[in-house]
């Protein structure tokens, strides 16, 4: 029987992460690094290496893969290229996101197809790719695992949110990819779970937080009484990604401070 330290132990493992330069995404990397793991990154580009130093500072290797979450042919060609370098994943973390703000009866269609491209099918051809490699290997995880798919949804997906539809229509999307995917594949020793963020304090919220009134009125809901912010993620990722959760699959795992529950 393994002890509790060894079940969150992620050492020897290796995390592909999306949207790890800041925000809640820097924030998980950093965790599933000092849970043990090596990080292997996908960033537009190398410009900030923030991420990277800091994993590094903990010991832990960290490789920066250049890739364009909003073209999916850069998407398709990622995961080969990772393998052909020899790599192995046993953790799938898609954070990648991005945010369109119009009222809906003007959104326009640039628009809608960059997030639902960047919040949807990006992770979609990821899990595939990654899902289609854990597939190929050994269970030899601790309690037989072949490895954890961890997506980020949202709160929008269980609301509509306002002037937000392609947003909403993306994480509605992720929650139901993420349970699909893991009816055929947690019987094969690979789950797939969502983590549902609350109302962070990141850049993403920039806009939401400068509307005074509106900042005024999703505080006054929040039970915990504060926004969130990344450190509230650190424990999610960890417990999701490793042996601790080896019997938790399909899930949406709401950090919201409360606000669901109200």
């Amino acid at each position: 029987m393994a002890s509790v330290q060894q079940l969150f132990d992620l050492s020897g493992q290796t995390a592909l992460v999306t949207g790890g330069t800041r925000g809640i995404g820097q924030s998980m990397a950093l965790a599933l690094a000092e849970a043990g793991a090596d990080i292997l990154l996908v960033q537009r580009d190398t410009s900030n290496q923030t991420t990277q130093q800091k994993i590094q500072s903990l010991g832990r290797k960290a490789t920066i893969y250049t890739a364009d979450l909003s073209s999916n042919s850069s998407m398709t060609a990622l995961v080969p290229s990772i393998l052909k370098d020899g790599h192995k994943i046993h953790i799938l973390l898609n954070c990648g996101g991005i945010q369109r703000r119009h009222p809906a009866h003007q959104f326009p269609d640039t628009d809608w197809q960059e997030v639902l491209q960047v919040n949807l099918t990006a992770v979609f051809t990821l899990c595939r790719d990654v899902g289609a490699h854990m597939l190929s290997q050994e269970a030899n995880l601790p309690l037989n695992r072949r490895g954890a798919i961890i997506n980020i949804a949202s709160l929008l997906s269980f609301q509509g949110g306002i002037t937000v539809p392609a947003y909403a229509a993306s994480k509605g999307g992720v929650a139901q990819l993420t349970k699909a995917l893991s009816n055929e594949w947690a019987s094969k020793g690979i789950s797939v779970n969502a983590i549902a963020p609350g109302y962070i304090a990141t850049e993403m919220n920039t806009a939401l937080m400068q509307d005074e009134e509106r900042a005024k009125s999703i505080l006054a809901r929040i039970p915990a009484g504060r926004w969130g912010n990344p450190e509230d993620f650190k424990g999610a990722v960890v417990y999701l990604a490793s042996a601790a959760s080896a019997y938790v699959s399909g899930e949406v795992l709401t950090v919201d401070g409360g606000w669901m529950g109200r």
